[in-house]
């Protein structure tokens, strides 16, 4: 896998793309917050639909659109670019550890590793890492997958059987904060299939 397809500025539009512009309309809006709060509940309930965790995840992504909104909707008109998300990103996150960030993106981020644990058992595994990348990566080859989630894993991870969410947020800001190439730049799977 390239380095030059995990560079910080495909990493932060990789995150616009496939985890925050759920409508594909190329800018992020409060709609695209709705929808992931709706999106977010009825996976992590695999199919139900609580109205108790709906309206607490509708209060995670207000909080979240309207901290984004502040910090990068710099022309004010409602909507964020790629370009002036990078911008609140690198002004919020780059060089910052995970405990820094804003407090929207923590409250979203742990959000996203209760999503991803389907099994509730605090510990993101292989199966659940791979069921989380292929909803947004077209691929016949699980092996790049597995090998993205393996170079995740330092001995600790291995020992207790995947990403604890400690670990995940230690990665997530990584990800979001570190601009080198690091094991971080794997958390959502391979970012660009290479044939």
């Amino acid at each position: 896998m390239s380095a030059e397809n995990y560079t910080w500025d495909k990493r932060i539009e990789f995150i616009v793309r496939y985890m925050y512009d759920i409508d594909n309309n190329g800018f992020l809006d409060s709609k695209d917050f709705e929808c992931m709060a709706l999106r977010a509940t009825i996976i992590e309930g695999k199919g139900d639909c609580s109205e108790k965790r709906l309206a607490e995840y509708n209060n995670i992504m207000k909080s979240l659109w309207g901290e984004l909104s502040d910090l990068a909707d710099f022309d004010k008109d409602g909507m964020i670019t790629t370009d002036e998300f990078k911008e609140a990103v690198r002004k919020t996150c780059v060089g910052k550890k995970y405990d820094e960030f804003p407090k929207a993106m923590k409250a979203f981020i742990e959000a996203n590793f209760k999503i991803m644990d389907i099994n509730s058992d605090g510990v993101i595994g292989v199966d659940e890492f791979r069921y989380n990348a292929i909803q947004r990566l077209a691929t016949n080859n699980i092996k790049i997958i597995d090998d993205a989630f393996n170079a995740l894993l330092n001995e600790k991870d291995k020992a207790e059987g995947g990403l604890t969410l400690s670990r995940y947020q230690e990665l997530y800001g990584d990800f979001l904060g570190k601009q080198d190439f690091n094991p971080a730049v794997f958390l959502f799977g391979p970012l660009a299939v290479e044939d």
